[in-house]
């Protein structure tokens, strides 16, 4: 107990730094897996491919490799931004590929005599895939949507390996200064345990509110 007591500010710092990279990456990978499932299903064949392809690189791409990618390739071509933010877009841009998949499956989910009634009626595809379609897949996608940035939280561990604030690199501070690694790692994964089951429980929420009955 003493390791937490004795460190509260680094445990602090830690848990905030990964709750924003969480809460941040989310935002962004909701974003853009909205987009992208909306390329994958549109009527334009260029769409499609991009939409493809984005899913396919990512999907297949380790995280770690894409962290690489994002925190060293992207300075060399004169981008240069906090790493923070970096890894805000390695996180957002890997899970917004799954967030893509979830939501697809969750389309082809609603009949296709929606979408032609809403045609019928002079909506354009935007329209219709935001109006119509996309709030009924919604529904049938909370609890995995949920589970992927589950996974995301988890995920921003990575962040730790390139100088960003994080709570699993409290380790390394709390064992230069001589601590039991057993609690110091106890404490790492209540604080992830209390982020994970806090995402939980909003979903649950939702899929109460918002789900399909079944």
């Amino acid at each position: 107990m003493n390791v937490l007591t004795d460190n509260f500010a680094t445990y602090g710092e830690g848990f905030l730094g990964t709750l924003e990279l969480t809460v941040y990456a989310s935002l962004l990978a909701l974003a853009l897996g909205f987009v992208m499932a909306s390329f994958r299903v549109a009527p334009v064949g260029s769409l499609r491919f991009f939409g493809t392809a984005w899913v396919t690189v990512l999907r297949n791409t380790p995280l770690t490799l894409l962290f690489f990618a994002v925190l060293l390739g992207l300075p060399r071509f004169g981008l240069v931004l906090p790493f923070e933010v970096f890894a805000v877009l390695a996180l957002g841009c890997y899970t917004s590929a799954f967030i893509c998949e979830v939501l697809r499956s969750g389309i082809n989910t609603v009949p296709r005599g929606q979408g032609e009634a809403a045609r019928s009626l002079g909506m354009t595809f935007g329209q219709t895939l935001s109006l119509v379609v996309l709030p009924q897949a919604f529904r049938s996608v909370i609890p995995p949507i949920g589970s992927t940035l589950i996974a995301l939280a988890k995920n921003s561990a990575i962040a730790g390996a390139f100088s960003v604030t994080e709570l699993l690199g409290t380790y390394r501070t709390l064992g230069e200064l001589g601590y039991d690694a057993v609690w110091t790692f106890v404490w790492i994964a209540v604080g992830y345990l209390t982020i994970t089951l806090a995402i939980s429980a909003l979903f649950h929420l939702l899929e109460r509110k918002f789900g399909v009955v079944r």
